[in-house]
């Protein structure tokens, strides 16, 4: 039957074989990996118990990734698989799981910025734009009152120049067959790039 997920086919702590109660059962049956990789969007349909469906993942390159303490979300593309906490070889190969750390477009997040406060963050440091003739003052003052409450990191800040941002997949693309996660900010993006720069010296 192939690989099974059951516990009894463990060895004991001495090394020794368990015994076995019973046979192998169709509900304990383990499936291959999916290993999904970055590219077109390539999903197929797994029957699961009950009639219920997984969606296997085989190819993905676009996922929403919410930007936490600006309370926004938005559809981007995956540039790169950067940092892996489990395998190194997930990075050589792009593998798309849960917890990579992956690179994807700044765009869509740089334009609902500038939209949103009035900012450009092209260049790597926020400059104030003028506004146009068509915002009206009652929409001037909403924009100004937003500013004042504003405060984007530098760490986050700088990584606009380069139109790429740091996230991180909180979805099982193998299960559900998508590729969403969040940015990764304060302590936990200053971990993360530590890490990278450790890999990248090796």
């Amino acid at each position: 039957m192939g690989v099974s997920k059951a516990g009894r086919f463990s060895r004991k702590r001495t090394g020794g074989r368990k015994k076995q109660a019973k046979k192998k059962r169709a509900y304990e049956r383990a499936r291959p990996a999916s290993a999904t990789k970055m590219g077109g969007r390539k999903v197929r349909l797994v029957r699961a118990r009950g009639g219920k469906y997984k969606f296997r993942a085989l190819r993905l390159n676009h996922g929403n990734f919410s930007w936490r303490s600006e309370h926004t979300a938005a559809k981007t593309r995956i540039t790169d698989v950067a940092y892996h906490p489990a395998n190194g070889e997930w990075v050589r190969t792009k593998t798309l799981t849960k917890s990579a750390i992956v690179t994807i477009d700044a765009t869509p997040l740089r334009v609902w910025y500038q939209n949103f406060y009035n900012i450009d963050l092209s260049s790597g440091k926020a400059e104030a734009l003028e506004y146009d003739q068509s915002v009206t003052k009652e929409e001037r003052k909403e924009i100004e009152s937003r500013r004042k409450s504003r405060e984007l990191p530098e760490n986050i800040e700088s990584q606009f120049k380069n139109g790429k941002l740091l996230a991180i997949l909180t979805s099982k693309p193998g299960q559900v067959g998508r590729a969403d996660g969040y940015i990764l900010e304060g302590e936990e993006l200053d971990f993360y790039v530590k890490k990278i720069e450790q890999r990248k010296k090796k």
